[in-house]
């Protein structure tokens, strides 16, 4: 696949004071002070994979995807062009602030800012967490996976399919539509919520431990930062909670996501609840309905007795199941 990976994504927020201390001190990612108005964050071998940038909207400001080669944005830029999307050619002021070699930005239907860029950046110091964790689960499979709420899922689904080269892994009609896309061996790296509203809903990131999404989770709770409880997800297996940003969208702290092989995935309708348990949406007021429809849809899952495959509570296992083709 030419588009390969969640490469970086850019959120605009004046709370950079509070998302060092919720992107170090929580989420366990490196802080790297950009100086005056910006700060970026690493997971990994790579310069960066998170930047918050000192603007008001508290919202997502970017999303980077890599290519495989330096001839996709070539491709890509006739492709869009041709579609009637305006492309813009990324200068060498805009590849150094992205620590990039090359890349090409437009807005897709919605006018969210997408990047296509090849050849992030390697830092040339390894990687210190900013707090005690074994890691992040990345390399190919990229930084993680980013979901926006959109207002016309009819017009944005078929945009990333059908013209950015996102291949669907699986996807729900009701309530409303709800696409899932892969791009590498993760179960997805973007997702669309149809709820006819506009912005960031949440983006996730990937331990290689589950204590570290435990020790998360503590931070989190104690913090009173949990929005949705320890969980496990049907679609992609993934034991998971989710935190409350400084910017009041959410972060996703995941293990033991589900492998896929590209090459045979077919996708489909799902129709069970988001989790096999857990997930309770803390955020929202206990009487709310969209809470106790969401409890009542795990617990429904619970009834009928549904449940991940056995091997994927062995992530390694699983994965190296489907690299043999098994």
């Amino acid at each position: 696949m030419a588009t390969c990976a969640l490469a970086y994504l850019g959120v605009r927020s004046d709370k950079l004071d509070d998302w060092a201390g919720f992107a170090g001190g929580l989420l366990g990612m490196q802080t790297i002070d950009k100086g005056g108005k910006s700060l970026a964050f690493r997971m990994d071998d790579k310069a960066q994979r998170l930047v918050v940038s000192d603007e008001e909207g508290e919202t997502l400001a970017f999303m980077g995807f890599e290519v495989s080669d330096r001839s996709d944005l070539d491709m890509y830029a006739a492709r869009l062009d041709a579609a009637g999307v305006t492309v813009h050619a990324g200068d060498r002021a805009l590849a150094d602030r992205r620590l990039v070699t090359d890349l090409i930005w437009f807005e897709d239907p919605m006018g969210n800012r997408v990047e296509l860029v090849h050849a992030p950046m390697i830092a040339a110091d390894p990687f210190v967490p900013g707090r005690p964790i074994q890691g992040f689960k990345t390399g190919p499979m990229g930084m993680g996976h980013a979901v926006l709420h959109v207002q016309d899922i009819d017009v944005m689904m078929p945009f990333y399919r059908d013209t950015l080269d996102f291949a669907v892994s699986d996807y729900g009609m009701t309530p409303y539509g709800l696409y899932f896309f892969h791009l590498n061996g993760r179960h997805h790296s973007f997702a669309m919520v149809g709820s006819g509203q506009r912005g960031f809903h949440h983006f996730m990131v990937e331990y290689d431990t589950l204590d570290d999404v435990g020790q998360g989770y503590d931070i989190a709770n104690y913090s009173d930062r949990v929005a949705y409880t320890l969980g496990r997800h049907t679609n992609d297996w993934m034991t998971s909670f989710y935190a409350q940003t400084p910017s009041g969208f959410f972060v996703e702290n995941g293990w033991g996501g589900r492998v896929i092989d590209p090459a045979t995935w077919e996708p489909h309708e799902t129709f069970c609840g988001p989790s096999f348990w857990g997930h309770d949406r803390r955020y929202l007021p206990k009487d709310s309905a969209l809470r106790r429809s969401m409890r009542e849809m795990a617990l429904e899952t619970g009834r009928q007795g549904l449940r991940a495959d056995p091997v994927a509570d062995c992530p390694w296992l699983y994965s190296e199941l489907v690299r043999q083709g098994r």
